[in-house]
């Protein structure tokens, strides 16, 4: 017998309940939102998969979709940290399906008031048509900039964006009210986590992390990417204020031999060792991102990354270090060692750093730093921390 969309959808919030902790009221509202009804033309074991769903691809040809539906997972840990309540005026920042809005219509009831924004046409068109479909008449969706928010509908008690962001936008400071909390993709140093922040004053202040990904939003570009090689199979993502010099690292990528180093910290085979990216970010200004592909693994390039795709990396002048996993030894419950594979005249050293970073992490592997953000415009004080500056904000990391 066939199972039914409820069936499935029960299954799929039991399958999340066991890796991931979400709030009775956000698993009360997934276990309530038919996500089927978001992605017409979606075979019903497609939409009760935890997994993103593209509903538009990128018309220029990159490697993301313009929009999709997010993996339910990262919906239910991210409405978690936005802990709405009823009667809660919210913005959403990235339409998507309209899925995301009618759970948070659940979660403010008849009381409050969700408003959802997309700068792309279509997107903010199916959503509207979707959520219409499914009886949440009552959100409000808009075609708009998402960097500009909407100020027409503030002061909002929740912000949640469901697209990428490298910097908090300037227009967004005032829409939140004194108290509200904003949960958001923030990228850094090539790494993404959904952050949960409060405002105080001309301050957010976080409340906790989570590793994510998502797309990113249009209009803000000061993340780049750097080929290290002819043919682009070996790249570093970079922000703005951080210097690569591509010729100089491919010469030392061709022409020196890799130094490798192994930690002493070991990892099981499903543990996740992102928190060592985290932690190096958070005192050191040479952390990005290497993105290797099979190819150029399959040539022998490069010493394999950890994750070839989505690896740290230290980059100083001509010399880089980026993290490695081995198997090692006769430890059943960790078998496989962290360490760094360098290239370049500084290659020992930056394998030194980067083991630094691993064993810190090794020492408390699930504490994640103090984030606060405070525009970029102000003169309010920073604080004691390791400083990152972006172009309207400024993040200070502390342990």
């Amino acid at each position: 017998m066939a199972s039914t969309a409820d069936d499935l959808r029960n299954s799929l919030v039991d399958e999340i309940l066991r890796d991931v902790r979400l709030t009775a009221d956000v698993e009360r509202v997934m276990r309530t939102v038919p996500r089927e009804a978001f992605l017409p033309g979606i075979r019903l074991e497609e939409a009760y998969a935890d997994q993103a769903v593209s509903i538009k691809e990128n018309p220029v040809g990159g490697p993301l979709p313009l929009s999709c539906a997010s993996v339910p997972s990262v919906v239910g840990i991210m409405l978690s940290q936005l802990q709405a309540q009823p009667g809660d005026n919210i913005l959403e920042i990235g339409a998507g399906t309209g899925y995301n809005a009618a759970l948070l219509a659940e979660l403010t009831d008849e009381h409050g008031h969700v408003t959802t924004i997309d700068i792309d046409s279509d997107v903010a068109l199916h959503a509207r048509t979707m959520l219409d479909r499914a009886g949440y008449q009552r959100v409000h969706v808009m075609e708009r900039d998402g960097l500009l928010g909407a100020p027409e509908n503030a002061p909002y008690d929740r912000m949640l964006a469901a697209v990428g962001l490298w910097d908090v936008p300037a227009a967004w400071w005032e829409q939140l009210r004194e108290g509200g909390r904003l949960v958001v993709p923030l990228r850094w140093r090539g790494q993404t986590r959904s952050v949960a922040l409060t405002r105080h004053g001309d301050t957010l202040v976080s409340e906790g992390m989570e590793l994510c990904g998502f797309v990113p939003i249009i209009g803000q570009d000061s993340e780049k990417t750097t080929p290290l090689n002819a043919d682009g199979t070996i790249r570093v993502i970079h922000d703005e204020d951080q210097a690569v010099d591509a010729a100089a690292l491919g010469d030392s990528l061709s022409n020196t031999t890799a130094v490798e180093v192994m930690s002493e910290q070991r990892i099981g085979g499903a543990e996740s060792f992102d928190g060592v990216w985290l932690r190096a970010t958070a005192t050191d200004d040479r952390v990005c991102r290497l993105q290797v592909t099979p190819d150029a693994t399959a040539r022998e390039l490069i010493s394999r990354p950890a994750v070839p795709v989505r690896s740290p990396v230290l980059i100083d002048g001509d010399s880089l270090a980026y993290l490695i996993v081995r198997r090692e030894g006769t430890d059943d419950q960790r078998p496989h060692r962290l360490g760094a594979a360098a290239y370049g005249p500084h290659a020992e050293k930056l394998a030194q750093d980067l083991i630094a970073h691993i064993e810190a992490w090794g020492g408390a592997r699930t504490v994640v730093p103090h984030l606060t953000i405070t525009p970029a415009s102000t003169d309010v004080a920073a604080g004691p921390g390791h400083v990152i500056t972006k172009l309207e904000s400024r993040l200070t990391l502390t342990y």
